[in-house]
C-alpha cells in the first residue's frame, strides 16, 4: 500500500506578525512528524520565500498545481496567524481532496497590547469560505500544538483520508455470482459505478478452478512459501498433503487475479459450485488473503467487500478485519451476540497457536479447507456498507469480545450496549446477517471520511453520532 500523502499549506494574514507564523509552520511540521504515522508530507517550500500560503494572486494555482502533481491525498491547511481564507477555498475547491482545518491556539497579547496572532478569528472566516465554495472539510478545535485534542483530529483526520481515497479507487474481483438463494447479497453494480465508482471485475469459478490448478501442478515460489505456511501456523492434522497444496494453490491464484486486474478486496461465491470444481473450501485461503491486507468476503458479498477495505483503510491498514455471520445470541447475556463464519477469519487473530484446519461441518461433502477456532477478544468495531432503494448507509458500532461456548467454524462472542436495538437496526436494515469486525476503534475515523463520500450516510448506533463529535473535541482525554 503506497503511503499517503498530505499537502501541508500552512497559511497566514499580512496584518499580523509573519515571523511568528513562520515559526508555527515549522513548528507544527515538527509536531506532525512527531506522532509516527506513516505519511509523506508535501510543503510548500520553493513557492514563495516564507512556505507560507498568504499572496492570492499567485498562491492558488501554484499551490494546486504543486499538491496535483505530487498526487497528495489530503490537504491540511494550519492557520497560522490569521489565515488568508479565499487562497485556502480556492485550493481546497481545485484539488476536490479532504481537508483540514485547524490553527495553533493564541498567546495573550503583548504588554502593550499587540496581538502577533488571530488564529481563532481566521479559522471563523475560512470555515465560512470554505462552505461558500462547497469544500467539505474536517475542523479540529483550536488547541495548544501540545494539547492532546489536536494528535487526536490530525491523526483521525489522516485515517479518514486513507478512507476515503482507497474507496475512491475500489476494485473488486467478484468471482461467481451470489449464491442463488441468498437474496440478500444482491447488489447493484451500475449504481455502485455511477455513484461511488466503484468498480467490479468479474471472473467465473472455471476461470478461478483453471488458475489454480496450474498453480497446483507447477513449483513457483508463491506456492511453496503458501504450503509452508499453512504447515506452520496451523494443524492440518484432519486433512491430506494433496488438500493443504490445493488450498494453497487457490489462495495463491486468487492473489494473482487480484494483483493482474488492480482489485483491493474479492467477493468469492464459497460454496458450493467451488466444491465440486475443486473439492475444496477456500475459507483459509480467505483467511489467509484478508490477513495479507487483500480482504476475502463470503457468499460474494460485494458490499461487505467494500465494507472490509474501508474499515481496514480507517485503521491506516495496521490491522486485519474479519469478516461474520451475526447468528445467536448469547445463551446466558442479553448484550451479547455471536459473530461467526465456517473459517475465514485470519489466522493472526486466533487464540490458539496452532488452529485447526478442519473439513466443513455443515455441508454433505464435507470439503477441506475450513480455519477453525476462536478469534481474540477486546474492542472492536463492528462496521457494515449496505444500501437499497438508491440509499447508501454506514452501520457503526463498538463492542468487545466476551466469553462463550465453543461452537465449530472462526467465531468470536461479543457483547454491545443494547442488542435489542443493534437487531432492530439490522433487520429492518438495509442491512444483513454479515458484518466486518476489527480489532481497534476505527469508528471516528469512518464516521469523519461519510463526509467526503456524497451519497452515503454515518449510521453510528454505539457510540452515538453526539458522542463521536464529543470525542472528537477531546472529551475523555
Amino acid at each position: 500500500m503506497k503511503k499517503l500523502k498530505l499537502g501541508y499549506a500552512p497559511t497566514r494574514r499580512f496584518v499580523f506578525s509573519a515571523e511568528d507564523a513562520f515559526r508555527y509552520k515549522v513548528m507544527i511540521k515538527e509536531k506532525m512528524q512527531s506522532f509516527g504515522l506513516d505519511i509523506d508530507i508535501v510543503d510548500l517550500e520553493g513557492i514563495n520565500q516564507e512556505g507560507l500560503l498568504y499572496d492570492d494572486h499567485i498562491g492558488a494555482d501554484l499551490i494546486a498545481d504543486r499538491f496535483r502533481q505530487e498526487k497528495v491525498d489530503a490537504v491540511f491547511f494550519p492557520h497560522c496567524n490569521f489565515g488568508t481564507e479565499d487562497t485556502v477555498a480556492r485550493v481546497g475547491k481545485a484539488l476536490g481532496k479532504p481537508v483540514l482545518l485547524w490553527g495553533p491556539r493564541d498567546e495573550a497579547p503583548l504588554e502593550d497590547g499587540t496581538r502577533l496572532r488571530d488564529t481563532q478569528c481566521g479559522l471563523f472566516a475560512t470555515g465560512k469560505v470554505l462552505r461558500r465554495f462547497n469544500v467539505p472539510f474536517t475542523y479540529v478545535t483550536n488547541s495548544r500544538l501540545d494539547d492532546p485534542v489536536f494528535e487526536r483530529g490530525f491523526t483521525n483526520f489522516i485515517a479518514a483520508a486513507n478512507v476515503v481515497r482507497q474507496f475512491r479507487s475500489l476494485r473488486i474481483l467478484q468471482i461467481g455470482p451470489r449464491p442463488s438463494s441468498f437474496w440478500t447479497m444482491m447488489c447493484n453494480e451500475g449504481e455502485l459505478l455511477e455513484r461511488f465508482g466503484i468498480e467490479l471485475h468479474p471472473i467465473t469459478i472455471v476461470d478461478i478452478q483453471r488458475a489454480a490448478k496450474r498453480i497446483e501442478s507447477g513449483g513457483s515460489s508463491e506456492l511453496a512459501e503458501a504450503v509452508d505456511y499453512i504447515k506452520a501456523k496451523l494443524d492440518w492434522s484432519e486433512v491430506t498433503e494433496t488438500d493443504v497444496k490445493r488450498i494453497a494453490s487457490l489462495k495463491v491464484a486468487m492473489k494473482q487475479y487480484a494483483v493482474q486486474t488492480g482489485s483491493t478486496a474479492i467477493a468469492i461465491q464459497c460454496w458450493s459450485s467451488l466444491q465440486d470444481a475443486m473439492g475444496i473450501m477456500p475459507c483459509l485461503a480467505n483467511a489467509i488473503l484478508t490477513d495479507e491486507q487483500i480482504p476475502v468476503t463470503c457468499e460474494t458479498d460485494i458490499h461487505g467487500a467494500i465494507t472490509s477495505v474501508m474499515t481496514q483503510a480507517a485503521t491506516l491498514n495496521q490491522h486485519p478485519t474479519f469478516f461474520a455471520d451475526l447468528t445467536v445470541r448469547h445463551p446466558d447475556n442479553p448484550n451479547g451476540e455471536l459473530l461467526f463464519h465456517c473459517g475465514n477469519f485470519p489466522v493472526s487473530l486466533s487464540v490458539e497457536d496452532k488452529p485447526k484446519l478442519r473439513k466443513h461441518f455443515l455441508f454433505d461433502d464435507h470439503s477441506p479447507g475450513t480455519h477453525e477456532g476462536e478469534i481474540k477478544g477486546g474492542g472492536m468495531t463492528l462496521a457494515r456498507f449496505d444500501g437499497d432503494h438508491g440509499e447508501y448507509s454506514l452501520f457503526l458500532g463498538k463492542a468487545k469480545g466476551i466469553q462463550g461456548p465453543y461452537t465449530r467454524g472462526s467465531y468470536v462472542w461479543v457483547e454491545v450496549n443494547d442488542w435489542p436495538l443493534w437487531e432492530e437496526k439490522l433487520v429492518k436494515g438495509p442491512y444483513v446477517h454479515h458484518a466486518v469486525g476489527i480489532h481497534a476503534n476505527a469508528i471516528p475515523a469512518l464516521y469523519e471520511a461519510c463526509q467526503y463520500i456524497p451519497g452515503l450516510a454515518p449510521d453510528p448506533i454505539d457510540p452515538t453520532e453526539a458522542e463521536i463529535k464529543a470525542w472528537l473535541r477531546g472529551s475523555g482525554l
